[in-house]
């Protein structure tokens, strides 16, 4: 919904080496349009999985953004679920051109593989793109992970298993976080448009 008025950041998602479907939506409507995917990534899973494979591998992992403590807390989870996780370093900083400096310091001292970059989406998206090129040699993957931190942290508590089974996360982030509602009415508003596609491509098979 986002990308729909903001050019740059399309233009991103479709040149992306990698985009994961989170939300339960995206999977409903990928079916309904007869484009199906396997099944959710979602942001807390991806990173999960890659605490797995830093503690089996040694993938070293650097956790930027989110508030003041809160990449922090995140690493102190990883590292409790995951014995062994290598966490090169962790940063709040801010996605501003003049906090780039230090940020681009701190990843040189900690040479990661891996950047998680939480400034929420599309700010983290276009910083990353923006920045890529001047991150170390050793950054094999940038990838922006929105609130996964707040979540690691248990800053922001996650949707019961059940509820994020038949896709109702978004009732429970309402609940929650009432401020989200203006983000909430995005869900029903691609909804309309989703069926909207749908509609519209089975009246052309018809015609044809």
């Amino acid at each position: 919904m986002e990308a729909r008025h903001n050019r740059p950041f399309r233009d991103l998602l479709n040149r992306a080496d990698l985009a994961t479907p989170d939300g339960a939506g995206i999977i409903a409507a990928a079916r309904l349009l007869g484009t199906p995917v396997r099944g959710r990534a979602t942001g807390v899973d991806l990173v999960n999985r890659l605490g797995e494979m830093s503690a089996r591998d040694g993938v070293s992992l650097f956790l930027l953004g989110a508030g003041p403590g809160v990449a922090e807390e995140a690493a102190q989870e990883l590292e409790s679920r995951y014995p062994g996780v290598c966490i090169a370093g962790t940063y709040a900083g801010s996605p501003r051109a003049e906090d780039f400096a230090e940020i681009s310091r701190r990843l040189e001292a900690a040479t990661p593989d891996v950047l998680l970059v939480a400034y929420g989406a599309p700010r983290q998206d276009l910083w990353i793109s923006e920045h890529r090129e001047s991150f170390p040699r050793s950054v094999k993957v940038a990838m922006g992970v929105g609130g996964v931190f707040d979540y690691l942290s248990g800053r922001v508590p996650l949707a019961p298993a059940f509820m994020r089974r038949v896709g109702l996360e978004w009732l429970y982030r309402l609940v929650k976080q009432p401020w989200r509602w203006r983000r909430i009415l995005r869900v029903f508003a691609f909804g309309l448009l989703v069926m909207r596609q749908a509609t519209e491509k089975r009246l052309v098979r018809r015609i044809r």
